[in-house]
């Protein structure tokens, strides 16, 4: 799924590229993709056509494009969404699934191979002073959010019952951090994914936060994390970040920090990965 770095690259992308434009036709081409618009596919262009879209915004993973409504149009990415903005005579993507046309200028396509995304038109809700799509309402705000207050996170986290990546992982908390920089942000503290959350002093907790937000900005640098062609911009190219990964899908190769080879472990029926010398297991670990 994609994280925080990854949504960033897309909404920056259709920042430059669709902020500003009007639509003049809505195209749905698979029904799946616009299934969270429980009004269905004519009631979903109906509130699109004749709407210039406004500033592209993000909290955590979670992309949208407000609407000169009062709106937004929410993208879900899921396995393997893109956001591509591509010229009107561009070929069709094979997994082209929504098209958006404009007065003029190259089209916004949505293309998911899996069809686990979709887009939704949204009514908008004040959160804090903070106007966010109704289904984002719940989301903390992220560690590159210039309101994220580390204090009250570590906090946060601290009072959770359960192993620290779970609990990064919840997006109640903190959001954006998903699988791959939880991991990465462990590694770079030392920690063990199973470690109690609330077992952790205040101090090592906002070291693990920290280490999440520079993973994160270190990731953005380079388009983010790319493991085949789905991760990509609104142009149509992949991140490399995962060619920096120290942990993240790194079995049996050397740490690089001791030498020891990364160990895969089952965690939520996923993989966690992590260094045995340098991310010991916590006392009582059974696995």
């Amino acid at each position: 799924m994609p994280e925080l770095p990854e949504v960033e690259v897309v909404r920056r992308g259709l920042r430059d590229h669709v902020a500003g434009r009007t639509i003049i036709s809505v195209e749905v081409l698979h029904p799946r993709a616009t299934r969270r618009h429980v009004l269905g596919d004519l009631d979903f262009a109906g509130r699109l056509v004749g709407r210039t879209m406004a500033a592209a915004r993000r909290r955590g993973k979670y992309l949208w494009v407000d609407l000169d409504s009062g709106e937004a149009v929410l993208a879900h990415l899921g396995m393997s969404g893109q956001m591509l903005v591509q010229p009107a005579d561009a070929p069709d993507e094979k997994h082209l699934r929504v098209r958006l046309r404009f007065t003029s200028g190259p089209e916004l396509r949505f293309v998911d191979q899996r069809t686990f995304g979709g887009l939704s038109v949204e009514e908008m809700t004040s959160v804090d002073g903070v106007l966010l799509p109704v289904p984002v309402a719940h989301i903390a705000r992220d560690p590159m959010d210039p309101d994220f207050d580390l204090s009250a996170a570590v906090s946060s986290l601290r009072r959770k019952h359960t192993e620290i990546k779970r609990a990064l992982l919840d997006q109640t908390l903190v959001s954006g951090i998903g699988n791959i920089y939880a991991d990465e942000a462990l590694w770079r503290a030392r920690l063990h994914w199973a470690r109690p959350a609330d077992k952790l002093s205040a101090a090592k907790a906002g070291e693990l936060l920290s280490a999440a937000t520079d993973v994160m900005n270190e990731a953005l640098g380079v388009g983010g994390t790319s493991f085949d062609a789905l991760y990509v911009n609104v142009n149509g190219q992949s991140g490399y970040f995962d060619r920096s990964l120290n942990a993240y899908g790194q079995e049996g190769l050397p740490c690089r920090r001791c030498g020891r080879p990364i160990r895969r472990e089952p965690f939520m029926n996923r993989s966690s990965f992590s260094c045995p010398r340098c991310q010991p297991h916590p006392a009582g670990f059974t696995g």
